[in-house]
């Protein structure tokens, strides 16, 4: 007879930092153990002395989740070293900002990739393990750019189109087997991402807008309330959950007008920065010139919130 686990297991997937590492800290204080994966070992390793503060057995799953033989494997060696896996909730990816004319074929098919693969990839192995066991919470986070396409963001608005599609058609795959999948889409997070983001174009113009729009209360929320909410709303199965309400809002007004949705969104892309001439491959953020001073005063809640949940740049 197989001894009972003292806590239930949860995997999250994207966890070295930003909103993966919020996530997992809720569910360590919900009383889970954890299984974090991300890319960099280093940052891995920094996470996870964070975690164990809130009381959960932490073990560290270095991957490259968009490598399908590297996030199968890294949901195995999870779920042994929980004993199971209970909760799955997907973080991972990346976002690139910047004019379609910037952008090759090959970048815009490649960044699609990136969002949807590090989630495809690691979930569908972990579904494996759930069937088996017959129970089961997943929670995917896509993006209110999954449901109303953005300007500037056209491999970020694929791919999280892509995930959400993927969310609510694997909900409808799993229900017979007693496993949830709860489809999260943000607005905009105040997790410091844009320092992340891979900036395509005039890359200080794209990068000033980006995260302008991203230090805005109005539009914008703290990335510990959307943790806090995501492990809400997977927990109890929901279907779906919004976490602003203007990312609502946009979304149920493009599911009735896209003609009209689109066409904002095309006003707005008039107004924004141009390809510019550099014609090199988008680069990180944090790669670009020091910004002026007035528009550091205008990010003081993004710069915040990279000084409490972004590691130091490698």
């Amino acid at each position: 007879m197989t001894a009972a686990r003292p806590k239930p297991g949860a995997l999250v997937l994207g966890a070295s930092r930003g909103l993966g590492l919020l996530v997992a800290g809720e569910l360590g204080r919900a009383g889970y153990d954890l299984a974090i994966a991300a890319r960099s070992a280093d940052d891995l390793g920094a996470a996870r002395s964070e975690l164990e503060a809130t009381g959960a057995r932490v073990t560290t799953h270095p991957a490259d989740l968009a490598e399908r033989d590297a996030a199968e494997g890294c949901v195995d060696a999870a779920e042994a070293a929980l004993g199971g896996l209970d909760v799955v909730v997907a973080c991972a990816g990346v976002i690139g900002v910047g004019p379609l004319e910037a952008l090759s074929a090959g970048e815009v098919v490649g960044l699609h990739d990136a969002v949807f693969r590090p989630v495809a990839y690691p979930v569908l192995r972990a579904a494996e393990a759930m069937r088996r066991r017959g129970s089961g919470r997943i929670g995917i986070v896509s993006s209110v750019g999954g449901a109303v396409p953005v300007p500037h963001l056209l491999p970020y608005t694929a791919g999280k189109f892509a995930v959400r599609g993927f969310s609510e058609a694997l909900r409808t795959e799993l229900a017979p087997h007693g496993i949830t999948v709860t489809t999260v889409l943000p607005g905009l997070l105040r997790t410091g991402s844009p320092r992340h983001a891979l900036v395509a174009g005039q890359r200080e113009a794209e990068y000033r807008w980006f995260a302008a729009l991203d230090s805005l209360p109005v539009i914008s929320t703290s990335a510990p309330h959307a943790a806090r909410t995501i492990v809400s709303a997977t927990l109890s199965g929901r279907a779906e959950r919004f976490l602003t309400p203007a990312a609502m809002i946009g979304a149920r007004l493009h599911g009735v007008a896209p003609g009209l949705t689109t066409r904002l969104s095309g006003l707005l892309a008039r107004v924004l920065p141009g390809a510019g001439d550099d014609g090199g491959v988008p680069r990180p953020g944090w790669t670009l010139p020091e910004q002026p001073s007035w528009f550091r005063t205008l990010t003081t809640l993004t710069r915040r919130a990279e000084s409490r949940h972004q590691p130091a740049d490698r």
